[in-house]
C-alpha cells in the first residue's frame, strides 16, 4: 500500500498545490492561458512523439485494442445518455454533454502522466491509442449530437468540415501521426533536438496537472447536480469494470495494455467537456460539478484500481 501512496500522492499532489494555487493566488483565469498553451501545444505533444516513435509499428496498429476500448466507452457513452434522456426527460443537448460527462475520461492531462507513472514508458502506446481514437471519437458525437439537438445552426458540412478540422489540427494527434512516421522510417532525432524533446516531455505531467487543479480552482462549485448520482459511480467504477470485461473478451492482449486501459478508463471526467459545454451554452455549471467532485473522488477510486492492479487482486485478463 505505501507503494501505491508514493505513486498517487505525488500525482494528486501537484492537483491539489495547483487547486490551492488557485484559490490563493488570486490570478485571473486568464492568466492560465499561456500555461495551458505550453501544455498542450508543446510538451504533451512532444511526450506523445517521443514514445510513440520509439514503438514498433506493429504495436501501433492494433485495430482490436482500438475498437474494444471504444466499445467499453461508447456502451458508457449510450447509457449514461439513455438515462437522461429516458429517465430523466432531459434534452439531448443536455443528454450529451452528460453522457461525455460519464464516459469522457481525463486522458489527455492525467492519463499519459499516471500511466507512465504506474507502468513504465511500455504503456505508452496503449495511451496514445486510445487518446487519439476516443478524442476523434468525442470530437465527432458531440458536434453531430448537437447539431440534431438544435443546439449547432451551421449547415451540416460546416459541422462536418469543423469536426475534421478539429481532429486533424489536434496537437497531441498531429505528434502521435509525426510518431507513427518516425516509427515507421525508424528517423532517430539528433542528439540536440532529442534532448530537446526530452526535456519538454518531462515538463508535461508536472505543468499538465497543475494547470488542472488551478483550473478546478476557478470553476467554483455551485450546485450539485442531481444527476451526480449515477454519473459519478458509472464514470469512476462501471467504465474501469466495462472496459476490463470487454477487453478481456475481444482478444489476447498484452497483460500491460490492458491495465493501461482499465486506468485510463477509471480516470475523473475530462474538463473538456466544461469547455464543450461552454461551446454549446448546455449544462455548463453542472459539467464544472461534475468535473470537481469526479476528480476528488477519483483519489480513491484510482489509487484502490492500482492496489488491485499491483496486488494481483485483479488480473489482467478475465476470459484467458
Amino acid at each position: 500500500m505505501a507503494d501505491i501512496i508514493a505513486l498517487v500522492l505525488p500525482f494528486f499532489g501537484l492537483i491539489l498545490i495547483g487547486y490551492i494555487s488557485g484559490k490563493l493566488g488570486r490570478q485571473p483565469a486568464t492568466a492560465l492561458g499561456w500555461l495551458n498553451f505550453f501544455v498542450i501545444y508543446v510538451s504533451l505533444p512532444s511526450l506523445f512523439f517521443k514514445l510513440v516513435s520509439r514503438t514498433p509499428l506493429s504495436e501501433l496498429t492494433r485495430i482490436d485494442f482500438i475498437a474494444a476500448s471504444l466499445a467499453a466507452t461508447y456502451t458508457i457513452f449510450l447509457l449514461v445518455f439513455l438515462i437522461g434522456r429516458f429517465l430523466r426527460g432531459n434534452s439531448i443537448a443536455d443528454c450529451t454533454i452528460q453522457a461525455l460527462a460519464g464516459a469522457y475520461g481525463n486522458i489527455g492531462y492525467m492519463g499519459p502522466g499516471l500511466a507512465l507513472l504506474a507502468f513504465g514508458e511500455a504503456a505508452a502506446v496503449p495511451v496514445a491509442l486510445v487518446f487519439c481514437f476516443e478524442n476523434a471519437a468525442h470530437f465527432i458525437a458531440a458536434p453531430a449530437l448537437m447539431a440534431f439537438a438544435g443546439g449547432d445552426a451551421r449547415p451540416r458540412a460546416a459541422v462536418a468540415a469543423d469536426v475534421v478540422k478539429r481532429i486533424v489540427t489536434h496537437p497531441f494527434i498531429i505528434a502521435t501521426a509525426i510518431g507513427f512516421l518516425a516509427a515507421a522510417f525508424s528517423f532517430e532525432p539528433p542528439l540536440a533536438l532529442q534532448r530537446l524533446i526530452d526535456y519538454l516531455a518531462q515538463a508535461a505531467a508536472p505543468c499538465a496537472l497543475f494547470a488542472m487543479g488551478v483550473t478546478l480552482a476557478l470553476r467554483p462549485l455551485k450546485r450539485i447536480p442531481a444527476e451526480i448520482g449515477y454519473i459519478v459511480p458509472i464514470k469512476l467504477l462501471l467504465h474501469p469494470l466495462l472496459a476490463w470485461i470487454v477487453l478481456g473478451l475481444a482478444g489476447n492482449f498484452d497483460p500491460l495494455w490492458i491495465y493501461t486501459a482499465v486506468l485510463l478508463a477509471s480516470l475523473p471526467t475530462a474538463t473538456n467537456v466544461f469547455v464543450i459545454g461552454q461551446q454549446y451554452g448546455v449544462w455548463q455549471e453542472r459539467a464544472s460539478a461534475t468535473i470537481l467532485i469526479t476528480t476528488v473522488l477519483s483519489v480513491l477510486t484510482v489509487s484502490g484500481l492500482l492496489y488491485a492492479i499491483t496486488t494481483g487482486l485483479l488480473p489482467p485478463d478475465l476470459f484467458p
